[in-house]
């Protein structure tokens, strides 16, 4: 048995709502929300990075593996939204944790799927028995150009998860990838907002990736739709992910638990895997679960799961997901949005 021993994630308190962004841009909110199925998105405060979200997220990880931080032999970092250009994420977060020295550290990046990136090469690694644990974080503060579509549902938050042998709350059943060379979004370098191809993002690049994957795992494991308790797909908005669902076969009520994340406005590069960290926080013994990622450029990666004893000895050691999206939250106008972001430059 190969799979995760202890998750945690972390959501900023500030939040945004859809009608404030639509007001400053002179938008139809009610239009933006039924199309969108967003209502509010987490924001950054100005002490929060990548780098600190991620010894959040990892924290609660580590509270509910129950491990020393040093048997860590492996960490990565997977976002869009790096602090540094040189110089990686993962050391800084390794040392917050007490991880280093001894430990293989790497950054990542792969748009929306950098997290789940992550976790693979975590699982990976222990599976070959290179190191005992591994930990791969999804995390971000994603940005989005004023009056920019992607201003309503760029956001920030992340999960962590440890991978091991021993004490598995989830093991991994099967992976999956799904890549082409699908320019549907990029950042260019010293650009700070990315650009992206607009109605090109869904079909070409989302659906064809996200289905790709999931009909790939799906056929190659031998299950259907109807075995799995729940199903989680990549949520750039609300709809994308409930309508991938439905092509593969899964119902509303399978991918319910993950779609809070997006319904709360809530999508950046550990969304997928935070979906995944507020079904873990419901999810049973023997369930199975899919998780299935994505990421502009543009890849899938696809996970089964299969559900342990041991997950309701740890889910509530650390914080669940649905407390950090609907407790202490603290609501911005634009102006403190548009300050709390970096969206306005001072000249001297």
């Amino acid at each position: 048995m190969i799979g995760i021993v202890g998750y945690g994630s972390y959501l900023p308190r500030y939040r945004i709502k859809v009608e404030d962004i639509a007001h400053q841009w002179g938008r139809d909110s009610e239009t933006i929300k039924r199309g969108l199925l967003l209502k509010e998105k987490t924001v950054p405060g100005l002490d929060e990075d990548t780098i600190t979200i991620s010894v959040e997220a990892a924290k609660n990880a580590l509270k509910r593996a129950g491990i020393d931080p040093g048997e860590i032999g492996a960490l990565y970092i997977g976002s869009e939204s790096h602090p540094y250009a040189v110089k990686p994420s993962g050391t800084v977060v390794a040392e917050a944790l007490g991880v280093v020295p001894n430990v293989h550290i790497a950054d990542y990046e792969f748009a929306c799927k950098a997290g789940t990136e992550a976790m693979f090469v975590a699982y990976g690694l222990v599976k070959a028995d290179l190191v005992k644990y591994a930990m791969g974080v999804g995390a971000d503060t994603s940005q989005g150009a004023p009056g920019d579509a992607l201003e309503f549902s760029a956001s920030a938050g992340g999960s962590a998860f440890i991978f091991g042998k021993e004490d598995v709350v989830a093991d991994v059943l099967d992976t999956f990838s799904y890549t082409t060379d699908t320019p549907d979004f990029w950042r260019r370098e010293g650009a700070f907002y990315p650009l992206h191809g607009g109605r090109f993002t869904g079909i070409p690049a989302y659906f064809k990736h996200v289905l790709g994957a999931g009909k790939a795992i799906l056929e190659r494991s031998g299950y259907k739709p109807s075995d799995f308790a729940y199903a989680i797909f990549h949520m750039p908005n609300g709809k994308f992910p409930l309508t991938a669902g439905k092509k593969l076969g899964f119902t509303k009520e399978q991918m319910e638990p993950g779609w809070i994340v997006p319904l709360m406005g809530n999508t950046y590069s550990g969304s997928s895997p935070t979906g995944f960290s507020a079904t873990l926080d419901i999810a049973k013994p023997k369930d199975l679960i899919l998780l299935v990622s994505f990421g502009s450029g543009a890849g899938s990666d696809a996970f089964i799961f299969k559900m342990t004893d041991r997950i309701n000895e740890v889910r509530d050691k650390a914080e669940k997901l649905k407390s950090m999206l609907e407790n202490n939250r603290i609501y911005l106008d634009y102006g403190q949005y548009a300050k709390y972001r970096g969206k306005i430059i001072m000249n001297e």
